[in-house]
């Protein structure tokens, strides 16, 4: 217990051998430490989270993502330990906000660093979903512009095949009217257009020949349909619109498994607006208050620091600083005097030596 006691004073940033004197305040700088620790220990787990989507799918991506998420975690509990045992409670109130405000906006900028990669895994499972929408939204999209631009380029033969088509299905309903015509003609079916007689007459076998005659241009309309339809088949191809199709489920599990860190955000993004470009409450307030925890729990040393009073570590530490002032001060004030010493007596030397080669003289 000694050991962790004496860690967390060290990640606090207390001066040691003082904070031992003053046991009131061990359990505060515990607390102090305690919180830069976790601060840095989820910085690590922040930034190797971050660092293992950048290299994804890499084989020394678990590699990589340790290594930044050691050196980022080392580096955010060093710069967190800087921030509070650089605030002076022998300050006064004021200069003590003072002193603060730029180390707690620098804290907030470190919250919001470290909370949005946890927050892309808290809701990883949404973010995956709303990705598959936006991959499968772009697929058709791009399947949109290319089927519009081919029909662009190619708007004489689709307008000759749109016209053939419609000139091959009037052709096919009138022939299939005047089949069904014909064989009430010869089963005797009395309508305003046949004369009610049972038998294949003179007027049925006039019918059949035309109704022939059309099946064979109806054939030949065909042939011609078909062939437009292949031409045009051939240029699909040939422009790529074959290849382009949507994505299956498989192939949109393969593509969110292998999105990278900016999509993840951007999708994280729009888990905060429903479909119809609405703002969903629910989700943009689960989403804001994790990202306000995290830079609350960022700023949290620097405000346990300042609302604890002054004690009598505080007290020590300001004697020690003192003493230690005035010991360089008295330091100083000996150099100065051994100086002025040796440059004295460097001078009554050499006034003597000049002395002496006068009297030679």
């Amino acid at each position: 217990m000694n050991a962790i006691s004496r860690f967390f004073w060290f990640c606090s940033g207390a001066h040691l051998s003082t904070l031992e004197k003053h046991p009131t305040e061990h359990n505060k700088y515990i607390g102090i430490g305690a919180t830069i620790f976790f601060t840095g220990l989820f910085a690590a787990l922040s930034g190797g989270y971050a660092m293992y989507f950048v290299f994804k799918g890499d084989s020394g991506a678990v590699f990589f993502a340790l290594f930044f998420g050691l050196i980022w975690g080392l580096a955010i509990f060093n710069m967190d330990r800087y921030i509070v045992s650089s605030i002076n409670k022998n300050a006064s109130t004021n200069k003590q906000i003072l002193q603060a405000t730029p180390r707690i906006l620098l804290a907030i900028m470190i919250g919001v660093v470290i909370s949005r990669p946890l927050e892309l895994k808290i809701f990883d499972k949404e973010i995956k979903e709303r990705l598959k929408v936006s991959y499968l939204n772009n697929q058709r999209s791009k399947i949109d512009t290319l089927n519009a631009a081919f029909e662009n380029k190619y708007r004489i033969e689709m307008g000759k095949l749109n016209e053939s088509k419609a000139q091959r299905d009037t052709m096919a309903s009138a022939i299939k009217a005047d089949r069904q015509k014909l064989n009430f003609e010869i089963f005797g079916n009395k309508t305003e257009e046949t004369s009610g007689i049972m038998g294949y007459g003179p007027y049925a076998k006039r019918k059949e020949a035309e109704l022939k005659q059309r099946e064979q241009e109806l054939d030949t309309l065909t042939a011609s349909v078909r062939s437009q339809e292949a031409f045009v088949a051939g240029r699909k191809e040939f422009d790529g619109l074959m290849t382009e199709k949507l994505y299956t489920g498989k192939q949109l599990d393969s593509l969110t498994s292998l999105a990278g860190f900016a999509d993840r955000n951007w999708a994280l993004g729009q888990l905060s607006f429903n479909r119809d470009g609405t703002r969903d409450t629910s989700t943009y307030l689960a989403v804001t208050f994790i990202g306000l925890l995290f830079i609350f729990f960022e700023c949290l040393p620097v405000f346990v620091k300042l609302m604890s009073s002054r004690g009598p570590y505080d007290r020590s530490v300001e004697n020690t600083e003192e003493t230690q002032v005035y010991e360089s001060d008295k330091d100083k004030d000996y150099e100065t005097a051994v100086i002025d010493g040796v440059h004295d007596t460097r001078v009554h030397t050499e006034i003597e030596k000049r002395k002496h080669k006068l009297y030679e003289q």
